[in-house]
């Protein structure tokens, strides 16, 4: 007996598809729009999906799409539509559909779907890296990937403008065509032969932070760069320094210019705050798909607490927290408590950063550089951010970090 998924917004389809599949001995869980069908896929796993391309709130095709970019669609999906195209049928195949199914659906063509759809091998191996189409929900992120792809479209270089909560690596990887090489060129300290770029053609090569590139690695990227049109190859670059500043360390004029050409300034993890719950629970999603992690899933405080934490290691950082939350927690919530755990500052660190031996100004000194440093990280430098986190005057709050030292973030201002 088969777990089917039924996905449609017409109940009498439905009842009908239900009553006629149950009569056939499967295991039938029903969603009546995309919300329910994620809820469902998620808690059940199912064996099959039928999907209804026309719901009211998101279309059968991108949520198609949004299973197939986090890794699952593992299971078959037959797609149905009262008013469909060719044009729709062949791009539902292309993404991942194994049929499509016009409505009204006659008994036979649906039984036959079915029973082919679960003689098919089960999907085996990792699924493929998370990329910013996982992320239909969020309005910064989409636009980000439009940003992306049609930059690529134009150049097979990009270079990201980063600072802390970085998302370069998501977006590197969503430039990444379904099954391409990937090569980390932080990783190779050997000098880069065209052996290597064969055996990349077609992929992308990544650097997290250009000023982490020793001088040898640096030859590497100029060798790759002038050979990415005869490999087929694109090339995801990321750095918080400028271009000036990176030739005053002993840099190329020449590959600076190169790399420089059309660069990108996407949005931080402190820029994407509402967003965050979704990117955590797609991430743990993608792991369990992976079968690196347990089946887990977070609680809704768990999940806003997330949202808090200033994750000034970007991307990366969330995604290791996950994992870890994933792999040590031991019932299938993740709750609050372990988050807060995990995320915690080491209260005697902090302490320890103030001498208790100094007189009482000194010492209200060291604790509001250490206030303002720690507010400065979590809201990127944004001063109107932190004027309401702190509760300050902006005129007041310029001066006191004057005063102690610290640097306005004014280029965060209109962020």
């Amino acid at each position: 007996m088969a777990k089917l998924l039924i996905v449609d917004d017409e109940m009498g389809i439905r009842e009908l598809l239900s009553e006629i599949l149950r009569d056939e001995g499967h295991d039938i869980q029903l969603a009546e729009n995309a919300a329910a069908a994620r809820a469902a896929r998620n808690a059940e796993r199912p064996d099959m999906v039928l999907l209804d391309i026309w719901m009211p709130d998101t279309d059968g095709i991108t949520l198609l799409k949004e299973w197939s970019a986090n890794g699952q669609l593992n299971m078959p999906v037959v797609m149905m539509s009262g008013h469909g195209t060719i044009d729709t049928a062949v791009e539902a195949t292309r993404i991942g559909a194994i049929d499509y199914l016009e409505k009204p659906i006659a008994l036979q063509k649906l039984l036959a779907s079915v029973k082919r759809g679960l003689q098919r091998p089960v999907a085996s191996g990792a699924p493929a890296p998370l990329t910013l189409a996982a992320f239909t929900r969020s309005a910064p992120l989409r636009e980000l990937k439009r940003r992306i792809e049609q930059i690529a479209d134009s150049s097979r270089v990009l270079l990201l403008r980063v600072g802390g909560g970085s998302l370069a690596e998501l977006v590197a990887r969503s430039l990444q065509a379904g099954g391409a090489p990937w090569l980390d060129l932080t990783a190779v300290n050997v000098p880069l032969d065209i052996n290597q770029l064969q055996a990349s053609q077609g992929g992308l090569l990544y650097v997290a932070e250009l000023a982490r590139l020793s001088r040898a690695q640096q030859k590497n990227l100029a060798f790759a760069l002038e050979r990415l049109d005869r490999y087929d190859l694109r090339l995801v670059v990321a750095t918080e320094r400028s271009h000036d500043a990176l030739l005053s360390e002993g840099w190329d004029e020449a590959v600076l210019d190169r790399l420089f050409e059309i660069s990108l300034a996407p949005p931080a993890m402190s820029d994407i705050r509402d967003d965050l719950p979704e990117l955590a629970a797609q991430v743990l999603l993608h792991l369990v798909e992976a079968n690196d992690v347990p089946l887990r899933r977070f609680s809704t405080a768990a999940l806003n607490h997330l949202r808090t934490h200033s994750w000034t290691g970007g991307y990366g950082e969330l995604r290791a927290a996950v994992r870890s939350l994933a792999l040590a927690t031991l019932e299938e919530e993740i709750g609050l408590p372990e988050v807060r755990r995990l995320l915690a500052p080491n209260p005697d660190a902090a302490a320890s950063a103030i001498p208790l031996d100094q007189p009482l100004r000194e010492a209200r000194e060291a604790f509001e550089r250490m206030y303002f440093e720690h507010h400065l990280r979590l809201e990127s430098g944004n001063m109107t951010r932190l004027a309401e986190k702190t509760g300050l005057e902006r005129t007041h709050l310029y001066r006191k970090l004057k005063q102690l030292g610290l640097q306005a973030g004014r280029r965060h201002e209109e962020n």
